[in-house]
């Protein structure tokens, strides 16, 4: 999967767009510079964190690929292409690009750093229209193509040679404020490409909202590739100028963009002049240190990521606890034991039971009545048909209310996107569930067929035989004392048949006693078995799909927490 993914991305729009490093496309009608003709090798693999979280990165866009929106994805795509282009290019050169507003004096900044008079400057606006690259070091001729930066707009610094600039390549942008809104779109776009930002400021509009709210604040997290230069402090009188940059600093903290002080990672902070020299020195020695270290690709890359990440947290952390508990899970099977009747079907065992012990334990004298009154009283007519429509629509209801509830509690709190995909999951699942416990209730019931015997029912219709043969024997005594067949004495044979009268209900009534325990545990079994048959439905139907979905997003979670990094 990781494979597949690396492999989709890394032939993206902007990676197929970066030509070979030890080439240089140039226009028919530009120039070739000889200088940057010279092979430079392809950029090493990234390592450590940065590789760790750009492979974390490629696997969240490949399981998320189906659950969330492309257009969400685009930025993360964006920087895995970035990274993989800017990976197949040369690792010692690092470029810097010199962005400010209109009349900051970045061009002045940029013509005393490169010691040359490269970069057009002047009273008439814009000066700049298009990015101009100064390469300190041959072999940079594919990140330039990157750029989009023809071969006429190429230059070399007069004291290219053993100076501690090597391997910086500086571009200066048209203006972040210009009139004209292609060299906007041209200064955009460099900027998202190169590894290192000079964000040139003047003491007039140093706290220009545009330059803040556009640049500096959605910035904020490439602090450690940011150079914050606070140009034309000559203008400034007496301690004016340090009054600005405690200003600026102020400004930069409220855009949340770290400063780079006592010793801690973040934006380096200067005050220079560029048309006097104050503070170019400084400004170059730093420069120089930076690229000196070659960590500044990874460190934008990894600015990059961070950026990303921020961005697709909505859709990635939830707000709370997320999956199904126990009690949601009981609550499920719960509505669907009631949606299929178990209980009733419960109850309705337990009454079979004691009608088969009635029926078998009962005196033949009852027996025949209740046969005589079957005759003499019509059968119970049969639900009607609308009643029996009414009955399945009523469970089916049942049915759809139990699958949304547990859908809601299943994604609640999750990020929209995988929300999502809990209920749908869960509404799919669904399908054919009514059915499916329809089938199952009748199963069940063919299953159960009729009650069991317990082993005394015998012994109780024998004692029932027993009680009707004394009730026979008794009057027949009787009767045989009545037409004087036989001695008189009414007591004995009155007796005896009394006991018979009294002995069968008797039997009956110890026999109904003891069939209650057995028969409500008939009932709580059948109860159980049908309970446990349509969770086991639900859970085969819904449960596990949910499950399925939410193990999906946990996995998705873990990749975006190795992408976001340690808190």
């Amino acid at each position: 999967m990781t494979q597949q993914v690396d492999d989709q991305w890394a032939d993206g729009l902007i990676a197929r767009r970066a030509a070979d490093p030890g080439e240089m496309t140039l226009a028919p009608d530009e120039e070739p510079d000889e200088l940057d003709i010279a092979f430079e090798p392809i950029g090493g693999p990234y390592v450590g964190a940065v590789r760790g979280r750009l492979d974390a990165l490629r696997e969240l866009v490949g399981l998320s690929r189906t659950r969330i929106d492309a257009q969400a994805l685009a930025e993360a795509g964006r920087v895995l292409d970035e990274a993989s282009a800017r990976q197949r290019l040369s690792a010692r050169h690092t470029v810097v690009a010199v962005a400010g507003a209109t009349g900051s004096g970045k061009s002045t900044l940029f013509n005393s750093l490169a010691k040359s008079q490269i970069s057009d400057t002047g009273l008439r606006r814009p000066t700049t229209g298009a990015p101009i690259a100064c390469s300190w070091t041959d072999g940079a001729a594919g990140l330039l193509d990157r750029l989009g930066i023809p071969g006429r707009l190429r230059r070399r610094p007069l004291d290219s040679a053993g100076t501690d600039l090597e391997g910086l390549v500086l571009v200066d942008l048209p203006d972040l404020d210009s009139a004209v809104v292609s060299h906007r779109q041209a200064a955009d776009r460099v900027l998202a490409l190169v590894d290192a930002i000079v964000w040139v400021v003047d003491p007039e509009k140093y706290a220009d909202a545009v330059l803040h709210e556009r640049y500096l604040r959605p910035l904020a997290g490439h602090a450690e590739v940011s150079f914050v230069v606070l140009n034309q402090v000559d203008r400034l009188p007496g301690e004016a100028a340090d009054q600005v940059l405690d200003d600026l600093r102020r400004l930069l903290d409220e855009d949340g963009m770290a400063l780079g002080e006592h010793g801690e990672p973040g934006a380096t902070v200067l005050s220079v002049s560029a048309l006097t020299g104050k503070g170019v020195g400084e400004l170059r020695e730093q420069l120089g240190r930076f690229v000196q270290e070659r960590g500044a690709a990874a460190r934008r890359l990894a600015a990059d990521v961070d950026a990303a990440a921020a961005e697709l947290r909505p859709l990635y952390v939830a707000d709370g606890r997320s999956g199904l508990d126990e009690p949601a899970r009981k609550d499920f099977a719960d509505r669907l034991a009631a949606a299929v009747g178990a209980s009733a079907a419960g109850e309705a065992a337990e009454r079979e039971w004691q009608r088969n012990a009635q029926h078998a334990c009962g005196t033949p004298w009852l027996r025949l009545w209740r046969w005589l009154d079957r005759l003499r009283v019509p059968a119970v007519q049969r639900p009607r048909a609308d009643a029996e429509i009414e009955e399945q629509i009523t469970a089916r209801q049942r049915v759809e209310q139990a699958v949304r509830t547990v859908a809601d509690e299943a994604s609640a709190g999750l990020p929209a996107p995988w929300a999502q995909a809990v209920r749908e999951s869960a509404v799919r699942g669904a399908d054919g569930l009514p059915e499916a416990l329809d089938e199952l209730a009748a199963r069940e019931e063919l299953e159960r067929g009729t009650s069991p015997r317990p082993p005394w029912w015998p012994a109780a219709v024998l004692a029932q035989m027993v009680m009707t043969g004394i009730q026979v024997v008794g009057g027949l005594w009787l009767l045989g004392q009545i037409v004087g067949v036989l001695q008189p004495g009414l007591i004995v044979p009155a007796l005896v048949m009394l006991g018979g009268i009294v002995g069968g209900p008797l039997v009956e009534w110890a026999c109904a006693v003891a069939a209650r325990g057995p028969g409500r545990r008939y009932g709580q079994e059948t109860e159980r078995r049908l309970r446990e048959a349509a969770a086991g439905c639900g859970r085969a139907r819904v449960l596990d799909p949910v499950a399925a979905e939410l193990l999906r997003y946990r996995e998705v979670r873990e990749q975006y927490a190795a992408v976001a990094g340690p808190a």
